[in-house]
């Protein structure tokens, strides 16, 4: 764990913590950049960051945070409940969304968590290892409460066939979406009708399968657009597709934007306000 101030912005913004799991405790007035998204903290905010996702700290608050990373090996064991693990909903959803604001009345609980976690550190007992899992195991459980709270307006709390359906759906598009472009592929893999699949996903106001899918594809093709200097054509084949043409259409239908236009408009901007802060 570290601080999150001046210190060590340096280094949570290079590529050192790049291929842990992290989650990032910080105050209001913070500006956050995670992939191609800005978020403005208008109060305690939780961020949970993929090894696969960019982050970038773009303005620090007037206090200091906290920033945890961790690998696989020290918390997904899958016989956790797999909504909390390390590919549950915090850090794989459908919105894509790794923010949880930290209400009022929740705070002295999480603020008590990683005050433990900065005490259990200083400690080094013997069984420090176990007492950071629990403590960080709680994290997530109420953190993934808050989030359902605010981003699914709760209405997955009592429908757990669908929730189990959104939750492994989620998971297949993040592992086969390079080379599984259709929904029928997903619902397959789950068992169910493709018709069944869009149907659930309807009736819970999510959306459409076909999105999601297609919207990670995109995700992936903007990182390397401007991550990488591969070319469109390059980028069409690594995310699956033979007819870069066809590629290079889809990802204009959906951003409005030719894949070189997307790279050197970002390129030129970057550095420069991003066009889109969330405010959380």
């Amino acid at each position: 764990m570290l601080p999150v101030n001046a210190g060590s912005l340096e280094a949570i913004n290079s590529d050192t913590y790049k291929s842990y799991i992290k989650v990032m405790y910080i105050p209001e007035g913070c500006r956050i950049c995670v992939d191609f998204d800005t978020y403005q903290t208008g109060g305690p905010v939780l961020f949970f960051i993929s090894p696969n996702q960019t982050l970038k700290i773009e303005v620090l608050g007037p206090q200091a945070g906290y920033f945890i990373f961790y690998n696989r090996d020290f918390y997904c064991i899958q016989l956790h409940d797999e909504e909390v693990a390390c590919d549950g909903l915090l850090f794989n959803n459908i919105n894509n969304m790794p923010m949880t604001a930290v209400p009022e009345q929740e705070a002295g609980f999480i603020n008590y968590l990683f005050s433990q976690i900065t005490n259990e550190f200083e400690l080094k007992d013997t069984s420090q290892e176990e007492m950071l899992r629990t403590y960080l195991k709680q994290l997530l459980i109420k953190s993934t409460r808050l989030w359902k709270q605010q981003h699914m307006d709760g209405v997955l709390a009592g429908q757990n066939t669908d929730l189990d359906s959104f939750r492994q759906f989620t998971r297949l598009v993040e592992a086969h979406y390079k080379k599984k472009h259709m929904v029928a592929d997903y619902a397959e893999m789950l068992l169910v009708a493709a018709k069944t699949l869009t149907h659930r996903f309807k009736k819970l106001n999510l959306p459409q399968p076909n999105d999601v899918i297609k919207n990670r594809i995109m995700l992936e093709a903007k990182r390397l657009l401007v991550h990488t200097a591969m070319s469109a054509k390059e980028i069409a084949y690594e995310l699956g597709y033979e007819d870069p043409a066809y590629f290079s259409r889809l990802f204009f239908i959906k951003t409005g934007e030719s894949p070189s236009g997307f790279r050197v408009k970002y390129l030129q901007q970057h550095g420069a306000d991003h066009a889109t802060v969330h405010e959380a």
